[in-house]
């Protein structure tokens, strides 16, 4: 029978069969040797093939994982060589982000575009907290919204608190399945709170003498939405570093040097000195924005390290 993975303990997951009936699970022993690179063989959003173990206790053994048809990683929180994936199966992916309380960073939220990018994952950006922000934050709101705007994403300015903008946002999750991330403390779970009441998650303020978010949500979980789809609850992100990504490959991930990278005089150009190079060119020009140029270079400095 055919069930997918709605939360991940660790050694245990609770299922959900194709019959709607919810059970808990484990890896049959064969599973672990399958020559799974990832840290997590099995992720929330994957389908699986399980087998009765314990009619009594209502337990079953996973058996197998079909093909994902698509998943996004972060690295491990214990090896940072590896990738642990957060999610699979998805049909798009929202990153909470906040200007203040806490702060997220332009690199944080271009490493994971880049991310979705490589898994082909339709990724939408939406800052919350707008309550509580001031017109200079109001201001770098602006800025990003034209910068990722312009390059074909999706991003929306919203406010748990007040109201602002979350009609936008469930809309954009019916009958899909969608990944929420972003750092701890950024109203994830006061966003599900706010949209779907009964679900009454955890949420935590953000540490007064650190300014970061605290975690709440220890484990991914899939929720089913009254509507139609599900999302995916992810425990807060303070890292997100690129794993089994090239030098040469990063520009794949950045939208608007993908569409000129046949213009450049080498097709091996990594767009920093070398001549002819029609990303430079679009930096001078302005047709790229120069952040986002800079963002490119920092990550292809640490692809490098």
């Amino acid at each position: 029978m055919k069930a997918r993975v709605y939360k991940s303990t660790g050694s245990w997951y609770w299922l959900k069969d194709e019959a709607g009936r919810f059970c808990r699970g484990r890896i049959k022993g064969v599973l672990k040797i399958g020559g799974i690179t990832s840290t997590n063989p099995v992720a929330v959003g994957d389908w699986v093939v399980i087998e009765e173990e314990d009619v009594v206790a209502g337990t079953v053994l996973i058996s197998s994982i079909d093909d994902r048809h698509n998943y996004i990683t972060r690295t491990s929180p214990h090896r940072k060589a590896q990738h642990h994936i957060i999610a699979s199966n998805l049909d798009q992916a929202i990153l909470f982000a906040t200007i203040r309380e806490p702060r997220t960073s332009q690199g944080f939220i271009d490493r994971f575009l880049i991310s979705a990018e490589a898994y082909h994952i339709p990724a939408i950006l939406v800052f919350n907290k707008a309550d509580v922000y001031r017109e200079k934050d109001l201001e770098k709101y602006a800025e990003w919204e034209d910068m990722y705007q312009e390059i074909g994403y999706t991003v929306l300015l919203v406010s748990t608190k007040t109201g602002q903008g979350i009609d936008a946002v469930k809309t954009l999750l019916n009958n899909r399945t969608t990944l929420l991330s972003g750092h701890s403390g950024v109203g994830k779970s006061s966003f599900i709170n706010a949209v779907f009441p009964g679900f009454q998650l955890k949420t935590q303020e953000v540490s007064d003498w650190s300014g970061k978010g605290l975690h709440t949500t220890t484990f991914a979980e899939m929720f089913d939405l009254p509507e139609g789809g599900s999302i995916i609850d992810t425990p807060g992100i303070r890292e997100l570093g690129l794993v089994d990504f090239s030098r040469q490959e990063l520009s794949h991930y950045f939208p608007e040097m993908r569409a000129l990278l046949q213009e450049c005089q080498f097709n091996n150009c990594l767009h920093q000195n070398e001549p002819g190079c029609a990303i430079k060119q679009a930096v001078n020009d302005g047709r790229i924005h120069v952040d986002r140029y800079v963002s490119y270079c920092t990550l292809l400095e640490e692809i490098r390290k």
